[in-house]
């Protein structure tokens, strides 16, 4: 077989990375929440049979990059055509409750005709629903066998409105035990029967059922084109393909790490807990072309729900590496092998099974990504997904809100965006209204809350809603007792604040940045969102 050339690499890559977009389009299409459909808080990605990342779609950063944990939870198990995997355990693979991933081994040989007669077989057993565990020849498993050969697995994530628990979107501000965030999903296959236990223990259970099913969806699109592709080129030549995907990305990394000056670069910062900051610690170094980050020095795990799984903590500084080099290398693993990360086991950005996560996920996530960016001279965003979950037994709803980033060194921030981790749209005011309980009475930049500078850092927004029956409320939000730092002299952004109006509108109370409530018909929750950093000394050079 001849060597890969550089234009073969690169149809390849083009039609990997397009495979994966494709994914996403089928899935936020098929969707039936809000928080998918229109926020599209959901993430796909393609691995080969190693459970490897070869590419992923631009899509939510704290997704993806730990997306290969939940690989890993599955690879050892025996695949068969026609049946997927389905977690949310953050300890197996997970993130937080929320986030379910779907798993879908693609075998070269499983054409859309068996698919067809999978359906012809269900419907005539009257359980359409047998086709996500279609039976499969027995020697149809991992590592081949018989004529089905596994070319890689195609996975897709999606943050569900509710996964149960104690409160209606599953987000409590003040979670102590992983128990109270939801109903928690080890690697388990994804049969029909399955489905139905899991959504049972959830509210709105169609809905979950739904969204579920546009995941399967979007993985059999995945399975397609990388099957399209193995019979374009042969299973051996996308084999060698993926491989020579990683192994540029690594090499296109390791030439940017080497142009950063060696050295030592480090970074403090906190995180606002209901009973006082938590301090994190970073230690970064380079030498070569190689980047050690190590967090040795942090807190230790949280009482409460800022824990970090560690797939978590990794989703982080992959972002953060990202940034630091070239936004256009190839978004795989390969990109990730010139990079060790050191977290202690037991830490906050470590914890061990069992412990809250909701909120590490989110935020924890957002500060690790911080000070990685910190440590290397750059202004700050708004450190924040500013989570929000409205509901009550008849509705669930979850979104988070844009902020300022950070200016750099030759532009300002932009305004109104999600920042880092996040990467969400806003939910529109027409698709919030016209589906829930809740008008939006403001919704609009937070002028001159970007910190001054040479650049300046980019203005958060305001969001008002109003409530039009009674709900539970529950915000997670950062940067509300600290602001985002601004960089080489550059000023702070303005903290976030956050009000409840009375239903009079007479009296209002400021909200701490973690609160689970009651919200009366009538009554208003007003969300104002963090400015960026600024950058560089005002009317001096940046």
């Amino acid at each position: 077989m001849s060597p890969l050339d550089p234009i073969e690499l690169q149809v390849i890559t083009g039609a990997l990375r397009t495979a994966c977009e494709e994914m996403g389009a089928t899935l936020v299409r098929s969707a039936h929440s809000p928080n998918i459909k229109e926020r599209r808080d959901a993430s796909t990605a393609l691995f080969d049979p190693s459970g490897e990342m070869v590419m992923q779609a631009e899509h939510i950063p704290v997704h993806l990059g730990s997306m290969p944990a939940a690989v890993r939870a599955v690879i050892d198990r025996e695949h068969r055509p026609g049946v997927s995997w389905f977690l949310n355990d953050p300890f197996e693979g997970g993130t937080h409750l929320p986030d379910i991933t779907v798993i879908t081994p693609v075998f070269e040989s499983y054409t859309r005709a068996r698919v067809k007669k999978a359906f012809r077989r269900a419907r005539a057993r009257g359980r359409p629903g047998d086709l996500y565990a279609t039976p499969s020849p027995p020697e149809a498993t991992r590592g081949g066998g018989g004529d089905d050969h596994l070319i890689g697995f195609a996975v897709s994530r999606a943050h569900h409105a509710d996964v149960g628990g104690r409160i209606p979107g599953s987000m409590p501000a003040d979670s102590r035990t992983l128990t109270e965030e939801g109903v928690v999903i080890s690697p388990q296959p994804m049969t029909e029967e399955a489905i139905e236990r899991v959504v049972a223990m959830m509210r709105q259970p169609r809905e979950r059922r739904a969204d579920l099913r546009a995941q399967l969806a979007a993985n059999e699109v995945g399975g397609l084109r990388m099957r399209e592709i193995a019979g374009r080129v042969g299973p051996d030549r996308l084999h060698e393909a993926t491989d020579a995907v990683l192994d540029y990305a690594e090499r296109r990394t390791r030439a940017c790490i080497a142009v950063l000056p060696d050295g030592v670069y480090e970074a403090r910062d906190v995180l606002e807990a209901p009973e006082g900051d938590i301090e994190l610690r970073l230690r970064a170094v380079i030498e070569s072309d190689r980047l050690t980050l190590d967090f040795t020095g942090s807190a230790k795990q949280h009482d409460g729900n800022l824990n970090c799984p560690l797939a978590v903590t990794l989703s982080a500084c992959w972002f953060a590496v990202r940034v630091l080099t070239d936004p256009d290398i190839p978004p795989s693993a390969g990109a990730y092998r010139p990079v060790e990360v050191i977290v202690p086991k037991g830490c906050l950005l470590n914890a061990n099974p069992g412990a809250a996560v909701v909120a590490g996920n989110v935020e924890t996530s957002s500060r690790v990504a911080d000070l990685v960016l910190e440590a290397f001279g750059r202004a700050t965003g708004q450190g924040t997904m500013n989570n929000l979950t409205l509901g009550n037994e008849r509705f669930s709803y979850y979104e988070t809100l844009g902020g300022g980033q950070g200016a750099c060194l030759d532009a300002d921030g932009p305004s109104g965006v999600h920042v880092a981790m996040s990467n969400t749209l806003n939910t529109p005011i027409e698709a919030l209204e016209r589906e829930l309980p809740v008008r939006v009475r403001r919704y609009g930049l937070r002028l001159r809350s970007g910190g001054e500078g040479h650049h300046r850092g980019g203005d958060g927004v305001v969001r008002e809603l109003e409530a039009l029956a009674d709900m539970t409320f529950s915000l997670i939000a950062e940067r509300r007792r600290h602001p985002p730092k601004g960089a080489a002299g550059g000023a702070s952004g303005e903290r976030g604040i956050d009000r409840l109006i009375s239903a009079d509108g007479q009296s209002e109370r400021v909200l701490p940045g973690k609160i689970t409530g009651e919200l009366r018909a009538g009554e208003r929750l007003r969300i104002e969102t963090p400015g960026g950093g600024g950058h560089g000394r005002r009317g001096g050079m940046a």
